[in-house]
């Protein structure tokens, strides 16, 4: 896996090359983070977008970032949480669910299809759970990463990411064996 650091024997071509290398190491996995928070592919690119071009005109200040991964993932986190707070979200959100309830009932073929799998289901249910579990069983499970980073992504101490996993998990049990939301 290439280094996100810098240094000129990691990318010759400097800053470009560099930019290239952490969207092809972090884009998915932003994305689908990104997602977790917005529910909308669309807008979970658009974050991601944002933070490369964050990460572009931080590049000088690279070596100041302590650790690259948090500081990537906290971006993308606090961007999709900004999105969320934002007028033209709530708009589109609005805009979207008055479309979609003048819309056919009868779901496309494809969602049909991925509706059955075991997969789908979990994916829904844990985008069910309030932000405060979702984001935290998301970088556990998703992004495999340990108790320690998560607290260090969100803020918060160890502690309180394992309740909030322990509390995600009981949440996730429920809305899975009954199909009702905690929003």
């Amino acid at each position: 896996m290439t280094s996100v650091t810098k240094n000129d024997s990691d990318f010759p071509l400097g800053k470009d090359a560099w930019l290239e290398a952490i969207m092809d190491m972090y884009g998915e996995n932003l994305s689908k983070l990104a997602y977790n928070y917005v529910k909308d592919w669309k807008l979970a690119e658009d974050i991601v977008q944002d933070v490369f071009v964050t990460c572009f005109h931080h590049y000088e200040n690279l070596d100041e970032i302590l650790a690259f991964k948090p500081w990537i993932y906290r971006l993308t986190i606090n961007k999709s949480k900004d999105m969320l707070k934002s007028a033209s979200y709530r708009k589109t959100v609005f805009q979207s669910s008055l479309l979609s309830a003048l819309k056919s009932n009868e779901p496309p073929p494809d969602t049909m299809l991925i509706k059955r799998s075991e997969e789908e289901h979990l994916s829904k249910s844990v985008l069910k759970l309030p932000v405060k579990y979702r984001e935290v069983i998301t970088l556990y499970y998703y992004e495999d990463l340990p108790i320690d980073k998560i607290g260090d992504i969100l803020n918060m101490n160890t502690n309180t990411v394992k309740t909030r996993l322990n509390r995600g998990r009981a949440k996730l049990k429920k809305v899975m064996e009954r199909g009702r939301s905690y929003e």
